[in-house]
């Protein structure tokens, strides 16, 4: 990695369907940011041990609550003994396990339970990687989600309110829980106010193109606002890929009962899109396959 980030931070950059994992030393101590998905587990639980080299590891936090960066922290507590903290909003909905509201149901998607021993609320300061961070609210791709921000270096921890080309999938709109859109500007806003140096992202590599990629945001956001059904199909397309992703392979003739099983897709379809099934069908292995995300080989359709 060719960014000056600290020694003691360690992004360990992972493909789909993990979210990265950031390692922040303090000592002998560490701390963990987001922990993947329950199917790569036990990989994160080597990687992290292997990074630990020894050290031990005190406490993991989650930016948000989706099963990309939440679905190791089970195997990571039984391995390490670690405390994991979440954001405040999300006491309840971890503490009762809420399927539908840690978007595991709607998606198609899994995670292994686990319960959180700490809260860390919007505006609270943490230490990790001998730096101090600010915990800023960054709603919109998750209403309670948190970024850390550290003052010092201008480095921002933005889970998936910011990408270098773009953010996470506006939920809360398309699922009518809350003005998503709104929320996604307000949260861009107030992060291009901050001296941000360096992003490290959810997903993707560390960049220090901070400029750049706030217009590609806001460029991508005006699109959505300007047309609610740009958003819908964008989430579509991004769930059937991360499913198929997980599923690796399936046979062409499956596709469409797998497609109709997936209620976050046929749920938008019916609010935004109104195509019918074998219409809905039709245009995702159409466009998914244009674009490498899905490829067709001996009758099956293979993850890209």
């Amino acid at each position: 990695m060719s960014l000056d980030l600290p020694e003691t931070l360690v992004v360990l950059e992972r493909g789909w369907l993990s979210a990265n994992n950031i390692l922040c030393f303090d000592g002998d101590q560490a701390t963990l940011v987001d922990s993947g998905y329950s199917t790569h587990a036990a990989q994160t639980v080597e990687l992290v041990g292997h990074t630990l080299a020894g050290r031990s590891l005190k406490r993991l936090i989650n930016t948000h609550s989706h099963s990309d960066h939440i679905g190791g922290n089970a195997a990571l507590q039984a391995a390490f003994g670690c405390e994991i903290a979440v954001p405040a909003g999300l006491h309840a909905t971890i503490a009762d396990w809420d399927e539908d509201a840690l978007l595991l149901s709607p998606l198609g998607q899994q995670s292994t339970r686990f319960q959180h021993d700490l809260l860390i609320g919007a505006g609270s300061e943490l230490e990790m990687g001998e730096l101090v961070w600010q915990a800023l609210a960054v709603p919109g791709h998750d209403m309670e989600a948190l970024a850390y921000f550290n003052p010092e270096k201008g480095i921002l921890i933005s889970g998936d309110a910011l990408w270098e080309n773009g953010f996470g999938v506006i939920f809360p709109e398309l699922l009518g829980e809350a003005d998503g859109l709104r929320s996604t500007r307000e949260t861009l806003d107030m992060l291009a106010r901050l001296p941000i140096q360096t992003v490290i992202p959810g997903h993707g590599s560390p960049f220090a193109t901070v400029d750049t990629a706030f217009e590609r945001a806001f460029r991508r956001l005006a699109g959505f606002e300007a047309n609610i059904e740009l958003l819908a199909w964008h989430a579509i397309k991004v769930i059937t890929a991360f499913a198929m992703m997980e599923k690796r392979r399936l046979p062409i003739a499956e596709f469409p009962t797998f497609i109709l099983g997936l209620p976050f897709a046929t749920d938008v379809n019916r609010r935004y899109l109104n195509l019918r099934d074998d219409q809905l069908v039709e245009r995702l292995e159409r466009e998914l396959l244009l674009v490498n995300a899905l490829r067709m080989e001996d009758g099956e359709l293979l993850a890209g």
